[in-house]
């Protein structure tokens, strides 16, 4: 569990407890004694598979103390603290040498190392940091992480101002370490100075009680922090059933029931895919080779997943033709290949449309450009029917015509279509909702007091249940139209939903996510991950800019920052005019993009996000 460990609890021993572990329980699974320190405790977790030691997760007090935030020093080494400030070129005279050969000889030798180190804050403030370092082995016996435990204070050196900073910001500095140090330290209440009695407390609860009541209500990152407690909870936390809650809990029952489906999951168990699925570690990208064929060859189709099939629906072939074929992948099977599936009554050939996945094995398509020009019709096919049948459905209200949309599906039931491209090439702003469970579906429009420019060729996902993101596309700026790389969002749980811009410009509750976000696009793919992160590729990019770079958001973050995704592997040459699924909960499989001459619709590739054993093994480079 030491991949999100979090050490934010201090207090005093208990005076009779004299055995090294909590309530009389025995050792703990790796040396937590100075966690009852009375100084504020930084936790820090590297990973020891790099050779350079880049750091995968720090709790809160090393931000609070140090100044930066996890983004900021995530995939980075613990040396930047020996550095006076962010700008620092190299190592602070005063920080010993002799210290920090040391830490690299037990690093190299795989030993447990403490000592103590002068630090530096964001702001160039000296601290001490009495730190150790404990090696962390895998099942195969290698050290696969390194935890560091860090006891700062305050060092009696006065060094002055860093150049560019002022005395009252170091200042400030200085009040929030000690304010931070006096939130740690026992305070004057009895219940401030027993946190361990308090956790020792519930301790006592039965294990049924403490796994069906506590912790199948934590996220998986708590879970992973509340085994690095004690050695009972540790156990308690290796649960197979109660990991496959918490997942249920925070990946919703629909991603659980998929991801329970795929091969080598249950040998893969709930606990690693959680921890594979929320740091992305063992992500790589492959070039994979199926049978079959996509004929006649074609262009800007549309693909979605329904369980761990990949299904195609029309595009635009030779001189613009629509396409109205169907075609599946099963990758469940042992030798996947593309089936061209025979289909009744299908929809008008288009391209330019949606297809999406509602209500487990059920595909809608909706709009496009056909023969006869835009489209704003519905066509829903059960691809488990025998004999799988399109069937339209005469939704009251429809939407304008339009094509080079945006959808996706809500609660499994509803289709919401945002955007486009109507007639003589207006683009559109508006938001609709279909809800297909009723009798007689009717399209309603979604108010809102304000919309974020009009747009085409833009993204449209579903994170924390019933909440959207839109990203990019070429928007509408006065007579102009510019590719875009902003970022909004709307909760349709609220009673009147709204949009808010997360990013871009002077736009109504705009603001800038920290770190580097993807440059402007559109025509891109937009994945959605359990936990409610969205992953951004390709598309049409301006400029020298790669457009097979991944970038990453957390949308539900208190400050949501982009982080570039750096994957190992084969990824597609070419970025632009790709279309994407995520099969199993674990594969984006992407297909087609264009090399400017032709359509590269038999390259298939998939982005892996969990162990290779999920996958199948048929799939080969």
């Amino acid at each position: 569990m030491e991949w999100d460990s979090n050490s934010d609890l201090s207090a005093e021993e208990e005076e009779d407890d004299d055995d090294g572990g909590l309530g009389g329980m025995g050792p703990l699974p790796f040396p937590v004694e100075n966690l009852l320190h009375t100084a504020p405790c930084g936790f820090v977790v590297t990973d020891a598979i790099d050779p350079d030691h880049p750091i995968i997760y720090v709790n809160t007090v090393f931000e609070m103390v140090t100044g930066y935030r996890a983004e900021e020093v995530l995939g980075r080494n613990c040396r930047f603290l020996q550095y006076r400030g962010p700008f620092a070129k190299r190592r602070h005279p005063l920080v010993d040498s002799a210290v920090v050969s040391e830490i690299k000889r037990c690093l190299e030798e795989g030993m447990e190392f403490q000592g103590e180190l002068l630090n530096f804050r964001k702001d160039g403030s000296p601290m001490m940091n009495r730190l150790r370092l404990t090696p962390i082995y895998g099942d195969d016996d290698m050290i696969s992480h390194v935890i560091g435990i860090q006891f700062f204070t305050e060092a009696d050196i006065d060094l002055g101002p860093v150049p560019g900073t002022t005395i009252k910001e170091s200042a400030k500095s200085s009040d929030r370490f000690h304010a931070c140090l006096s939130a740690f330290r026992p305070g004057l209440s009895l219940g401030e100075r027993n946190i361990c009695r308090g956790v020792c407390g519930i301790l006592q609860l039965s294990d049924e009680v403490i796994a069906l009541k506590i912790l199948s209500k934590l996220t998986p990152r708590d879970i992973a922090s509340v085994g690095s407690v004690c050695r009972r909870l540790y156990e308690l936390t290796k649960n197979e059933d109660l990991w496959r809650v918490v997942c249920q809990n925070a990946w919703g029952s629909e991603t659980t029931r998929v991801l329970q489906a795929v091969p080598g999951a249950k040998r893969l168990g709930w606990g690693r895919l959680a921890r594979e699925l929320t740091t992305l570690e063992a992500a790589t990208w492959r070039k994979v080779t199926v049978g079959g064929a996509v004929e006649p060859s074609r262009c800007n189709f549309s693909a979605c997943a329904v369980g761990n099939r990949v299904v195609l629906f029309g595009g635009e072939g030779v001189n613009m033709q629509p396409m109205n074929d169907t075609f599946v992948l099963d990758l469940n099977d042992s030798n996947p290949e593309w089936q061209h599936v025979q289909v009744s009554s299908p929809p008008p050939g288009r391209w330019g449309h949606t297809l999406s996945c509602v209500n487990g094995s059920h595909l809608v398509v909706f709009g496009g450009c056909g023969t006869q020009g835009l489209l704003n019709d519905v066509f829903v096919l059960d691809l488990d029917a025998k004999p799988p049948t399109w069937r339209e459905i005469s939704g009251l209200a429809p939407p304008l015509p339009r094509s080079w949309h945006s959808s996706c599906t809500l609660d499994g039931t509803k289709l919401i279509v945002s955007g486009g491209c109507a007639d003589s090439g207006v683009l559109l702003s508006d938001t609709f909702l279909l809800d297909l469970s009723m009798e007689k579906p009717i399209w309603r429009e979604i108010p809102v007091a304000w919309k974020p420019p009009s747009r085409l060729g833009h993204t449209l996902s579903v994170y924390g249940g019933r909440k959207i993101l839109m990203f990019g596309g070429l928007a509408k700026s006065g007579p102009l139209r510019f590719r875009s790389s902003d970022v909004f969002t709307m909760d349709l749980s609220e009673d009147e939903p709204c949009w808010r811009c997360v990013t871009g410009g002077g736009m109504p509750g705009s603001g800038n996510p920290g770190g580097m976000a993807p440059p402007p696009r559109l025509d891109h793919v937009a994945v959605s991950l359990p936990g409610g992160r969205i992953l951004i590729f390709g598309g049409s990019v301006a400029g020298l800019h790669s457009a097979s770079q991944l970038y990453l958001l957390d949308p539900t973050d208190e400050k949501p920052t982009w982080r570039i995704l750096n994957v190992p592997g084969r990824p597609p040459r070419f970025a632009w005019g790709h279309s994407t699924c995520v099969v199993g909960g674990t594969r984006a499989i992407v297909l087609g993009g264009q090399t400017g001459e032709e359509w590269m619709l038999s390259e298939l590739h998939e982005l892996s996000l969990a162990n290779s054993t999920m996958n199948n093994s048929s799939l080969s480079a």
